[in-house]
């Protein structure tokens, strides 16, 4: 886990790599459990036998927005700030699924600060986000997100 201390550090680490999440299994009934929260239920994400007949993958995959939902989750446990009161997820400027995630993947994220800007009460950080999968040649998700943090 990288900790950042302070706000004002922010600015000397824009255009590096931050920081690198641990790996997190996705499993078939973590999937399952984002089609019912969402009522996508897609029979590529949720029947198995089908998606190993008749998908191109042979294999169920998980839904792109499920691989986008585990930012949070990379990013709290790859990221710490002191000093920070709150943080906002502010959205996101670019989003890109260049390759399927697979049921039984392994993923990571990257964090690469791209900008650090002043917003009132805070800074807003601009982060490239690339979650890959493990073994995989191409990332799963790419993101630009916009985090705010206020102190």
């Amino acid at each position: 886990m990288r900790i950042i201390e302070n706000l004002a550090q922010l600015t000397a680490l824009i255009g590096n790599e931050v920081a690198v999440s641990d790996w997190l299994g996705v499993e078939q009934d973590r999937i399952q459990q984002f089609a019912d929260a969402t009522d996508d239920q897609q029979w590529i994400h949720t029947d198995p036998a089908r998606a190993q007949r008749e998908s191109p993958f042979r294999t169920a995959i998980a839904h792109g927005y499920l691989t986008l939902s585990l930012l949070p989750h990379f990013m709290t446990q790859a990221l710490r700030f002191n000093g920070v009161r709150m943080t906002v997820n502010y959205g996101l400027n670019r989003l890109r699924f260049p390759a399927p995630v697979p049921v039984g993947s392994r993923l990571r994220a990257r964090f690469t600060l791209s900008a650090v800007e002043p917003v009132e009460g805070g800074q807003q950080a601009t982060w490239l986000v690339t979650i890959e999968r493990e073994g995989g040649d191409k990332p799963v998700c790419v993101a630009e997100a916009l985090m705010r943090y206020y102190s």
